[in-house]
């Protein structure tokens, strides 16, 4: 059972593309924490075609909002049907819990007591100033954030957040969907 945590950096943001598809930002680098193998790595756009084993042996992948903006960064990439891929998105079992859309930053100092050390501009930044190692580390970081925040809600089952109004710290139950091996295909006999 392969469970892979996931986040995508591009090459450009919304307001440099006429619509807002994510398939036409461009990638430059993906994350990938592995828990098969119990470690981090990454690869630069040029070494997608090694990140498709590990999709395709994949159970779930996981993600902060990888439905709406990761996956389908891969539209113009992935070599098979994105759709079979099964996800995990955090920021939906999130927003659920709390009818709110809480930035991955928000979340984690909250829960977490650590942030992410940039935003997506930075690494756009890296990329365009060609800072190879400092766009990998930038991603790598959000991807190690996004694993401890599942492994948090899993132990946990709630979530806090701040309330922006009066600035209390709220706290919620969340429900974690089950991350179950999909079933064994029955071989007829006869």
């Amino acid at each position: 059972m392969e469970i892979l945590v996931i986040d995508v950096e591009t090459k450009k943001t919304f307001a440099e593309i006429e619509k807002r598809d994510p398939a036409l930002l461009g990638i430059s680098y993906v994350g990938v924490y592995s828990y098969q193998e119990d470690r981090l790595f990454g690869f630069f756009e040029n070494e997608l075609n090694r990140l498709w084993p590990y999709f395709n042996r994949s159970t779930t992948i996981i993600g902060y909002n990888i439905d709406n903006f990761d996956l389908p960064t891969f539209r113009n990439y992935y070599p098979s049907n994105l759709r079979e891929l099964q996800t995990l998105d955090l920021l939906k079992v999130i927003k659920e819990a709390t009818g709110i859309r809480l930035k991955l930053d928000v979340v984690a100092k909250t829960n977490l007591g650590k942030g992410k050390i940039g935003n997506g501009l930075d690494a756009i930044r890296y990329y365009h100033q060609q800072e190879w190692s400092k766009l990998a580390k930038y991603c790598l970081e959000d991807v190690a954030i996004t694993r401890d925040l599942y492994e948090y809600l899993k132990k946990n089952k709630r979530v806090s957040y701040p309330d922006l109004r009066s600035g209390n710290i709220i706290t919620v139950p969340v429900n974690l969907p089950p991350i179950t091996p999909p079933p064994v295909e029955q071989k007829q006999l006869f």
